[in-house]
């Protein structure tokens, strides 16, 4: 089985409902084996049993502290680069629509490539005039049905590619 670990911050519940989205398209995706992680209950050891990587954090200008410090402790896999090669992909939420929310999903993709990982965003849709970013899922205020889906889209694209890429080795 393909290894996604999905960790992620939630303080007001917005990005607990998108990493819940986010999980249900990871396991839509045969072959891919979920592992979800609040950012509390994660360890950096996790990220070298996984083979993607999916980050959430809520939008406070940028992501939460705490998200960054976990990361920080990642640094001796940017010099291993033991993560490089492997799918990564990123959501947010905050209350704004203005806020800042591609920033922050912004500083994660920059994390994740740092890595040397591949980037997984989302395509443009129709349903992006209203919800996500090509950066990624995302929720300005109350969580609707296309935050969701769009949350649901971005879990099975970095599960299918991660799939395909350990096929392929």
């Amino acid at each position: 089985m393909t290894r996604i670990l999905l960790v992620y911050d939630s303080r007001a519940g917005l990005v607990q409902q998108l990493a819940d989205a986010v999980g249900e398209g990871v396991r839509s995706i045969e072959g891919a084996a979920l592992r979800t992680l609040r950012i509390g209950e994660a360890d950096p050891a996790e990220l070298l049993r996984c083979d993607a990587l999916i980050l959430g954090s809520p939008n406070w200008t940028g992501m939460t502290g705490e998200l960054k410090v976990w990361l920080d402790q990642s640094g001796d896999l940017w010099e291993s680069g033991e993560l490089a090669g492997k799918p990564g992909g990123a959501f947010a939420a905050g209350w704004s629509p203005h806020g800042g929310l591609e920033a922050t999903l912004q500083q994660l993709m920059h994390l994740l490539v740092g890595h040397g990982m591949i980037f997984v965003g989302l395509p443009w849709s129709e349903r992006m005039r209203r919800s996500g970013s090509y950066y990624g899922a995302t929720a300005a205020g109350a969580v609707t049905d296309d935050d969701r889906e769009q949350a649901r889209a971005l879990g099975r694209r970095v599960a299918r590619l991660a799939v395909r890429l350990e096929g392929a080795s």
